[in-house]
Order: C-alpha cells, then sequence, then structure tokens
C-alpha cells in the first residue's frame, strides 16, 4: 500500500512544482519583455529572473516566441487557465446584458483591467515589431484576434436593435479603442484612474455607437 501511495504522492509533487515553475517563468518573462524589451531579454535572462535554469525554460516553452505567446495568453485572461477571453464570465454576463449603453459602459470597465495587464507588453511587443520578426507575426496575431473579437461585439451590439451605427463601424471602433494606445497615453501618461479612464470610454462608446 506504501509503495503506491508514495509514487502518486511523489508524481503529484512533481506537476505542482512544473506548474509553479511555468508560472514563474512568465511572470519573469512578462517583467523582462516589458522593462528590457523582447529582443534584449534571453531565455538565460528568463531563467535567471525565475530562479530556474535555462534548460527548464526550454522544457515549458520550447523557444523565446512560445513563451511571448503564452506570456501574452496569460496576461489577456488574468490567469493561466486555457479559457478564450470571450468565454470567461464576465464576457458572457456582457453579452447577456440586453441594454446597449449599460453593456458599453460595462464592458468598458472590463477592458481597464485588460488593458491594466496587457497595455505595457502590447506596446512591448509593437516596439519589437520593426526588427525581430517573431513579434511582427505575434503583433500581427494579436491584431487579428482581437477584432475577431470586436467583431463578436458588434454582431451582438447589432442583434439588440439598439445600435446606431453599422456593425462594421461598431467593430472597428472597438478595435481601435482597445490596442491598449489610450489607456497607456490616459493612464500612465496622463495619470488618470482606471475608474476615470472606463468611464470615459464607456461615455465615448455610448456616445459614438448607441441609436
Amino acid at each position: 500500500m506504501s509503495g503506491p501511495v508514495k509514487r502518486q504522492y511523489d508524481s503529484s509533487r512533481r506537476r505542482e512544482q512544473a506548474d509553479e515553475n511555468r508560472r514563474r517563468i512568465l511572470r519573469a518573462a512578462q517583467e523582462l519583455f516589458v522593462t528590457r524589451g523582447y529582443g534584449r531579454t534571453t531565455i538565460a535572462d528568463v531563467a535567471a529572473e525565475a530562479g530556474v535554469a535555462p534548460e527548464t525554460v526550454y522544457a515549458a516553452f520550447k523557444n523565446k516566441p512560445a513563451l511571448l505567446h503564452r506570456a501574452w495568453d496569460v496576461a489577456v485572461g488574468g490567469d493561466d487557465r486555457d479559457v478564450p477571453l470571450l468565454e470567461r464570465p464576465e464576457l458572457r454576463a456582457l453579452f447577456a446584458e440586453p441594454d446597449l449603453r449599460t453593456r458599453f459602459t460595462a464592458f468598458a470597465v472590463v477592458n481597464a483591467s485588460v488593458m491594466l495587464r496587457t497595455a505595457r507588453l502590447h506596446l512591448a511587443v509593437r516596439g519589437a515589431a520593426a526588427s525581430e520578426p517573431a513579434a511582427a507575426a505575434m503583433l500581427a496575431e494579436i491584431d487579428r484576434q482581437r477584432l475577431e473579437s470586436m467583431g463578436e461585439h458588434a454582431r451582438a451590439a447589432a442583434a439588440t436593435g439598439q445600435l446606431g451605427v453599422s456593425e462594421e463601424e461598431c467593430r472597428d471602433v472597438l478595435w481601435s479603442t482597445t490596442d491598449g494606445t489610450l489607456w497607456h497615453r490616459l493612464v500612465e501618461q496622463r495619470a488618470w484612474s482606471g475608474e476615470r479612464y472606463a468611464a470615459w470610454l464607456g461615455r465615448l462608446w455610448v456616445t459614438s455607437l448607441v441609436a
């Protein structure tokens, strides 16, 4: 009896340690990509920051582009669960809201929290895109995914019958105002609070998009 229990315990401990290593590596990678830049950050740098061996980073993520991709996914979702943002409870609650003014106001609050997690990393990826092919590919993928996501929001908005512009215009306005640039300029450069930013963004969307 004691043998199998010990093996199960050891296996569980190894999985827990591997999961903890992955989380530390992702936190370290995101911090270094933002502060040092994607191009100037090496796997060895990430390993040293995370307190693991470089081989551990390679075993978990294979290479730096894969590490960047996973760091972005975790930043967007706020955790390491493999659940798309649109399928998370806070987004499903938005789609269930029948009043479009209320929906856009609430969406602005959700988006402000996402920007807090992602805007700096997005700027770092954008800054590296000109010289780093992996960063350029990642930036294109980020913009493509966000355009698809805003298209879902626009379709749902049009279905309420309360949209004052075309579905395409709604999608493009949402897409253009959710890449982190506005958040960075107003919150980080002009010292707006997150609450003030979310309230302003909600008013902007309601005024521009709702009939």
